[in-house]
């Protein structure tokens, strides 16, 4: 009994070692991805075509324009050649939202523009959400689905199997369970904060004002639109401020470098 968990553990550790491992572009923090760029892919298409069945699309020319336009010189800063950029507006002013499919597809609510002003802003808001994608965040969430899946099916084997607890105890060590590791902890507010990062890398690669971040952040705490933190898996508003206010620094340079 303790020799086939053994293996099973071993098998285990090999599909984390090379199927599993990954790093996040700009600030390489290690991921645990099992899903394919291929297959994400395809659902971020399938997602797409659900969304333009479902949501109204805007016919506002202005707002069309303006998000096609930030759109176009985010995606050119990307390196995402495979990806097949387009751009919507999604005609409902009660929400101030954006999001970005695996594949390019983007979509920014019309009421984001209650706090958005200049294509800067917007291009911190699109920066962001395609922040998201290229970082794989949503591979990454399914990914740790699988993975707990994975454990409730192999302790259930232990259950069946009348395992000993040193059984139990190696099948949690290997997959990180109430470890450190903390591979079944939510990620969403890391994540949010690193699409915070890469979006302001490239908004300012594509020639967007950095500094406007600050701005539309401000503006939507005022809104009240979020609740306290304590009671969301995303950063507050004046902690987001913060986090950009560090980063400035750093990205500033690749801003002005945009100009020349």
């Amino acid at each position: 009994m303790k020799q086939t968990f053994t293996k099973i553990i071993a098998i285990v550790i090999l599909a984390l070692l090379f199927i599993g491992c990954t790093k996040a572009p700009i600030t390489e923090r290690s991921q645990f991805i099992m899903v394919s760029p291929q297959q994400e892919m395809a659902l971020g298409l399938k997602s797409a075509q659900e969304v333009l069945k479902t949501e109204k699309i805007s016919t506002n020319p202005q707002q069309n324009a303006m998000v096609k336009r930030v759109g176009e010189r985010i995606a050119a800063v990307t390196g995402q050649n495979n990806y097949a950029w387009e751009f919507f507006v999604i005609d409902k002013d009660d929400e101030p939202n954006a999001f970005c499919l695996p594949g390019g597809k983007v979509f920014v609510y019309s009421g984001i523009f209650k706090y958005v002003s200049s294509d800067d802003e917007l291009a911190a808001v699109m920066g962001h959400e395609i922040g998201h994608a290229l970082a794989r965040h949503g591979a990454e969430r399914m990914s740790r689905g699988q993975l707990t899946q994975a454990t409730g099916q192999i302790l259930g084997a232990v259950m069946q199997g009348r395992g000993n607890p040193q059984n139990t105890a190696m099948v949690m060590q290997a997959f990180g369970i109430g470890s450190q590791l903390g591979v079944m902890l939510p990620h969403s507010r890391t994540q949010e904060y690193e699409a915070d990062h890469i979006g302001l890398v490239l908004m300012a690669k594509a020639g967007y004002n950095p500094q406007a971040a600050l701005n539309f952040w401000q503006k939507f705490a005022r809104s009240g639109k979020t609740p306290p933190e304590y009671l969301s898996t995303h950063p507050a508003p004046q902690h987001r401020i913060e986090q950009i206010k560090a980063l400035l620094p750093k990205v500033m340079p690749l801003y002005r470098a945009s100009k020349h």
